[in-house]
């Protein structure tokens, strides 16, 4: 199966021109199904659809997300189709298995006294955590994923108008506004750290390390990890949290479902509905706690 692997991550890569986060994910899933075949002693050519089930129910047990599962399911989906088109195998196994249905876990959001110690939380004069500060208030701000925060270059934030440009899955370029406290931020960050992280270097990206190189999705993750320890957030956090947060907040103060959807850059507007079932299970707490008969 290895050896098919490869070809089909090399196919990814220069056929279909996916990006190299959604090839490096798929080559992740995939070894790791690779692994749970080989240790039920079996090839390519006799995995069966019972074996990809059990395969996700395995999954399920080690405490993986909904999405988690359903991004591996959409890995051996795909890879399955390309094995077909090259005739490598007749039939697909993987395709008449569901997706886990992602709506069903709500994600975790931040209250709006928890975002304020998070956002707070990098409170010293050292480039690093200036940079630190103008990323968290950056995310909060726009919802950006993790890779379009690291991808993002330094042109691409239009501190003038106050909109950042970023580009998502696909590829696909989108446009969101900056609110002020992101704009002071990332001002602060450009004229008084980035010049001494970045040194004699030429990279273009908007926020680098401390060798003047462009920040890892790694960094960043523990970055966020870490201020979250330090603020005593208890709550699961992740770079996605932020996001989460994001769209919350902007739902729960009134806006539109569409327009959220565009600042996300989701491409269907289901994806963002989710979102509407974190307001609404705020709405039952509420309901419960104040009314009489709640």
């Amino acid at each position: 199966m290895d050896k098919w692997i490869i070809q089909f991550i090399y196919f990814m890569e220069v056929e279909r021109g996916v990006s190299p986060n959604t090839t490096e994910s798929y080559q992740r899933d995939l070894k790791k199904f690779s692994e749970y075949i080989k240790k039920k002693k079996k090839d390519i050519f006799a995995v069966s659809r019972e074996d990809i089930t059990n395969f996700m129910m395995q999954l399920k047990d080690q405490n993986l997300s909904v999405s988690s599962i359903s991004r591996n399911l959409a890995a051996i989906k795909t890879f399955w189709k390309f094995l077909v088109s090259e005739q490598a195998v007749k039939d697909n196994p993987a395709s008449l298995i569901e997706t886990p249905r992602a709506w069903q876990t709500v994600p975790d959001v931040l209250n709006l006294e928890e975002v304020e110690r998070l956002l707070n939380a990098p409170d010293k004069r050292k480039p690093d955590i200036i940079r630190d500060k103008a990323i968290l208030e950056l995310m909060y701000a726009t919802g950006l994923r993790v890779s379009e925060v690291t991808d993002l270059k330094k042109n691409g934030a239009n501190l003038e108008t106050g909109f950042v440009r970023c580009f998502g899955k696909g590829g696909k370029e989108r446009i969101v506004p900056l609110g002020k406290m992101a704009i002071k931020a990332i001002v602060r960050y450009l004229e008084n750290a980035r010049p001494k992280l970045i040194g004699s270097g030429t990279d273009d990206h908007l926020f680098v390390s401390r060798l003047g190189k462009k920040l890892s999705r790694q960094s960043l993750w523990k970055m966020i990890k870490k201020y979250a320890l330090k603020c005593g957030i208890k709550k699961h956090i992740t770079p996605h949290t932020l996001r989460h947060s994001f769209a919350t907040h902007l739902l729960d103060g009134g806006a539109e479902l569409i327009g959220v959807q565009e600042m996300l850059g989701h491409a269907n507007i289901s994806t963002t509905q989710i979102y509407t079932h974190v307001s609404k299970d705020k709405l039952r707490k509420i309901h419960k706690k104040f009314h009489p008969r709640g």
